[in-house]
């Protein structure tokens, strides 16, 4: 087991660990989405989420914790991830092609001042990018999560949550580690206004 974690897996680590050492800006970010995202939400607007393969995990985990929970007992608030609609996403793709799979479901489920956030590590996913083109057609703001800049995503998101890595795992990694921070800095935020008086019993950890 040795010689494996040293000759297949240390450089893992060491990816890791040097991603983490430059995500300081990133966690910056991801505690500003948090606390923007919790005051759209209030404000009844609604958190639409896509990415693919891996990246559409991510973005169905992000939208699990934002109808269900993340720590904080809380009021449920809107979220759809557009990849887990594998009915819409097969006619779509069979009638408009590819590209559309998430163009189209965001021009009929957003309105104007909604959230889109996209994740690709690569941030060159064609239908990722048409995603964010119609967004912006739609009135909606879009927010990327990607892997190295520049790439064709970040230039067409409003902001963009970008990992320095090189591999692919190492990104997703990361990635997931803002989203966790996102969820922490919106459950913070959620708590501030509520007022200590009124906010719902806080925990950490789930049952």
């Amino acid at each position: 087991m040795t010689d494996v974690l040293t000759t297949a897996c240390a450089p893992h680590l060491e990816w890791l660990n040097q991603a983490l050492d430059d995500f300081g800006a990133s966690a910056e970010r991801s505690v500003s989405w948090g606390r923007a995202l919790a005051d759209l939400l209030l404000g009844g607007g609604r958190l639409l989420v896509a990415g693919n393969g891996g990246s559409a995990a991510q973005a169905q985990h992000l939208s699990s914790e934002i109808v269900g929970r993340y720590c904080q007992d809380r009021p449920p608030f809107s979220a759809v991830s557009l990849a887990a609609e594998p009915a819409a996403l097969t006619a779509i793709v069979n009638d408009y092609g590819s590209d559309q799979m998430f163009a189209r479901q965001v021009q009929a489920h957003g309105r104007p001042g909604d959230l889109l956030v996209l994740m690709s590590t690569s941030g060159r996913s064609s239908n990722l990018v048409a995603a964010a083109v119609r967004a912006r057609e739609c009135g909606l703001r879009t927010w990327a999560m990607t892997g190295p800049l520049p790439n064709p995503l970040g230039e067409q998101a409003q902001e963009c949550l970008s990992v320095n890595a090189p591999r692919t795992a190492t990104v997703q990694e990361l990635h997931l580690v803002a989203l966790h921070m996102v969820c922490e800095a919106m459950d913070a935020r959620l708590l501030e206004v509520a007022g200590p008086a009124s906010a719902p019993s806080y925990s950490r950890g789930k049952p």
